[in-house]
């Protein structure tokens, strides 16, 4: 098996592996009476399946021999978002009533996956440019994310994370500290991911 086979089923691999847990955790969080609206509100759930289909295309176009700076541009994001799950939920959320979670899903979608996203994109990062604007770029889905988030709980009285809900976090000022210092680790893996798209293209 030569390197972009191996390449290309590894994306296959860990495109599958997350989609199937984000298929089987919804059945259980229904049939607990939990909203799927709610399940899918979730920046994890919304990041995994973002980082599934990214692989799933990049397998595509790896086995083809395609590249592409849209898909590039698309991929760091989705690295950068993962990254992020990844220490949010360390950071903050490790000790988190996870409610019906089941714990495989959990490892996969927490752990599993933010650390396979990152590898990759280190070991393997985009032959296409990446320019300094898309670190930029990638932070408009978590602010749209968050303005998301914030109208809906004040309407449905639900947050999905304890520290953008103003009850849990003291009030708007606590939401607005937290969000800030969530803001800067989406700097941060953007600056990261970013830079080391920059290395392949200076070799």
């Amino acid at each position: 098996m030569n390197k972009k086979m191996l390449l290309g089923l590894a994306q296959f691999v860990f495109g599958i592996v997350p989609l199937a847990a984000i298929v089987i955790q919804p059945s259980i969080h229904v049939s607990s009476g939990y909203s799927i609206i709610n399940f899918f509100s979730y920046f994890t759930n919304l990041a995994n399946i973002m980082s599934a289909v990214v692989m799933l295309t990049g397998s595509y176009l790896t086995l083809r021999g395609m590249q592409s700076q849209v898909f590039a541009i698309v991929r760091g994001a989705s690295v950068v978002y993962m990254a992020v799950v990844g220490v949010v939920f360390a950071l903050l959320l490790r000790n988190e009533d996870l409610g019906a979670l089941l714990p495989w899903i959990n490892t996969i979608l927490h752990y599993v996956m933010p650390i396979v996203a990152v590898l990759f994109w280190a070991v393997y990062p985009p032959a296409s440019k990446i320019t300094s604007k898309a670190i930029l770029l990638w932070l408009v889905p978590p602010l749209v994310y968050l303005v998301y988030s914030l109208a809906r709980g004040h309407f449905v009285d639900w947050y999905p994370y304890f520290f953008i809900n103003p009850s849990l976090s003291g009030g708007y000022g606590g939401v607005a500290l937290y969000s800030i210092l969530v803001l800067l680790f989406f700097g941060f893996f953007g600056l990261f991911v970013w830079k080391i798209a920059g290395r392949r293209m200076a070799r």
